[in-house]
Order: C-alpha cells, then sequence, then structure tokens
C-alpha cells in the first residue's frame, strides 16, 4: 500500500534515531559526539527535515532542496546532506500505490521520473551543503546549470562516491548490503540500540567500502586503512556474545578515529537509508 506523509515522517524519524543509538566507531552518536556536533546537532536536523521528506506534492529534488534549506536554518551546518540524498526517493517510492511491486522496484521507477528540474534543485541543495568534493564533475559541477537529469548527474560521480552510486546503481547496496545485514542482525538476535541492527548495518558498508566521506578528504589510502580497522572490529564482534564488551570495542575504536579526525560518515548516510527502507517496507506490510 502506499503510505500517508504521516507515516513516511515517522519512519524517518525512527532511522534517524535509531542510526544515533548505535555506537558507530568515527561517527557521532549518544556515547559521543565528535567533528564539532553532537547527537543533539542530527536529532534537529531530522527533525527540520522530516515534513520535508515527506512532502508527497514535491518532487525529489525539491524534497532535496527544501530539506537541506530546513536543516541549514536548524543546525546551521551540513549535518545530513547524504542523508536528505538517499531518502528523498525512497519516500517517493514508498508513496505510489503498490500495486504488488516491491519497494525496491518503485525506487526504480522513481528514479526513472528523475528530470533536469530535480537535478539543479539537488545541485542547489549540494551546493548549500557544501560537502566538499561531492558535485564537482567539470562541465556538470553542481554550481553549473544542469543539462542531464538526476540520474545521469549521479553516474558521473557514482566511482568515487557511494551516495551518487545509489542513484546510478537503483539503491543496490541500500537494498543488497544493508538491508541484508539489518535483517542477520535480527535473526540473530541482537536487537541491542547500541551494538545491533544499526551497528551491522553501519559496519557492512565500512567493511565492504573504503569511506567515500573519509576518501575525499584524506585519500583512498587512509579511508582504505580506517576500511581494514572496521572489517577486524567487524570480525571481533562476531565472536563476542557479550553486550557491555561489545560496546566497549566499538567505543575503543570510536576514541581512536575521532581522535584522528576519521569519520566514516558515508558509512552512516548508507545506514539511515537502509534503516529507513526497512521502516517503510514493514510499514507497507501492516
Amino acid at each position: 500500500m502506499s503510505l500517508s506523509p504521516d507515516a513516511v515522517a515517522a519512519a524517518f524519524l525512527a532511522a534517524c534515531r535509531a542510526e544515533l543509538d548505535a555506537a558507530k566507531p568515527g561517527n557521532v552518536h549518544r556515547h559521543a559526539g565528535g567533528h564539532g556536533m553532537t547527537a543533539d546537532t542530527f536529532e534537529a536536523a531530522a527533525a527540520a527535515t522530516a515534513p520535508w521528506i515527506a512532502r508527497p506534492d514535491l518532487r525529489v529534488g525539491a524534497r532535496i532542496l527544501a530539506a537541506t534549506r530546513a536543516s541549514w536554518d536548524a543546525v546551521g551546518l551540513n549535518a545530513n546532506l547524504g542523508i536528505v540524498l538517499l531518502c528523498a526517493p525512497l519516500a517517493a517510492a514508498a508513496e505510489r500505490p503498490a500495486s504488488g511491486r516491491s519497494l525496491r522496484q518503485a525506487v526504480t521507477a522513481v528514479l526513472a521520473t528523475l528530470d533536469q528540474q530535480d537535478t539543479r534543485d539537488a545541485f542547489a541543495a549540494i551546493a548549500l551543503a557544501t560537502p566538499g568534493g561531492l558535485g564537482e564533475a567539470g562541465e556538470h559541477d553542481v554550481r553549473s546549470p544542469p543539462t542531464i537529469g538526476l540520474v545521469a548527474a549521479m553516474c558521473l560521480a557514482a566511482d568515487r562516491d557511494l551516495v551518487a552510486r545509489q542513484y546510478a546503481g537503483g539503491f543496490r547496496e541500500i537494498f543488497e548490503i544493508g538491508l541484508p545485514a539489518i535483517a542477520a542482525a535480527q535473526a540473530a538476535g541482537q536487537d541491542d540500540p547500541e551494538t545491533g541492527a544499526a551497528l551491522a548495518a553501519y559496519l557492512a558498508f565500512a567493511v565492504a567500502f573504503p569511506d567515500s566521506h573519509i576518501q575525499r578528504k584524506f585519500g583512498l589510502a587512509e579511508a582504505e586503512s580506517v576500511r581494514r580497522r572496521m572489517a577486524a572490529l567487524a570480525d571481533d564482534l562476531s565472536r563476542t556474545p557479550d553486550r557491555d564488551e561489545r560496546l566497549a570495542m566499538a567505543l575503543r575504536l570510536d576514541a581512536e578515529l575521532k581522535h584522528k579526525g576519521r569519520n566514516p560518515g558515508t558509512s552512516a548516510d548508507l545506514t539511515v537509508a537502509s534503516l529507513f527502507a526497512r521502516n517503510l517496507a514493514e510499514a507497507q506490510r501492516e
């Protein structure tokens, strides 16, 4: 079934809060802020963003721009651009009548409708948020008038940015990495908010790919070094059933990465989108 704006907004806020509950090494969470931000920063950004993400009368690009402006007005910095870019198409997909289609199929249909106006609005949002590197693509830089649709524009950045890759690949990593990691953690009874399903999704992305945010700021070698540290943590956690010990492990790596200024922000964005997709799919089944 199609979801109401209230249901979409609730699913979005629940995803944002679950991601903040998770002790994500290097990224902001309720146990520790970092990089000039706290959990309250992201709570405020999510609250400002949710109504715009869930606006069925707006196209995807318009939602992205309005949500980014609202977030910026609320917290004065780029707190959730990647989240907004990922969640706007998912929200639009959930609002469509299901007619036997899965959420993934609906996302594919939404992506096929994106045009130059969506590109124009998304580019304006990216330029406002100034994420550093994202959107710099020669003749199709975000500061230039777009001449192509949003999916085509994202394809130009897909080799260096995992958020852009979702548009280029039909949100493949969300549906084939994030959602399975969440489901596996739930099936294993890992329901602790700090080290359960949300952390499992975060680590799944952080282990599968050198984080785009770290790569843009510090280069591929450093991003790969962080990826290896995440893989070692994931391996240790897989052999550790005790909740307190699991949390301590995650927080040790968290402190190490924050001391070095390393933030796997793209992995966190993908985690929110995966949790949002899970929430939307569950709401559609109710």
